[in-house]
């Protein structure tokens, strides 16, 4: 499984009911994607205007399946255009170390 790291800002003259709602429907095509696993979002506690959405892939295959479409390409430009700045995409694998998730004993 990989994890695909996707940071920006939150410009400062946007609405945010716009953002959120075009935010629902743009995800749903990932949502739909052969090999996707999971998404999550996440704002910055310290830096409000710090965006961290994380998507989960079964493969590498699949990530690169998506992160080739049209799908990811429209949804990038709107962001961008629209909503976002300083957007950057990171690919994240497991550790060869540390292949699995460790948890706390109970």
């Amino acid at each position: 499984m990989i994890e695909v790291h996707v940071t920006y800002n939150i410009r400062s003259d946007i609405d945010d009911q716009a953002y959120f709602e075009w935010m629902k429907k743009s995800i749903v095509p990932a949502l739909k994607s052969h090999g996707m696993v999971e998404v999550r979002a996440h704002r910055n506690i310290e830096q409000s205007d710090l965006v961290l959405v994380v998507t989960k892939w079964e493969t590498l295959e699949h990530w690169k399946d998506y992160s080739s479409s049209e799908k990811l390409k429209s949804l990038k430009e709107t962001l961008r255009e629209n909503f976002a700045e300083n957007i950057h995409i990171e690919v994240w694998g497991a550790s060869q170390l540390i292949p699995t998730t460790l948890r706390p004993p109970k």
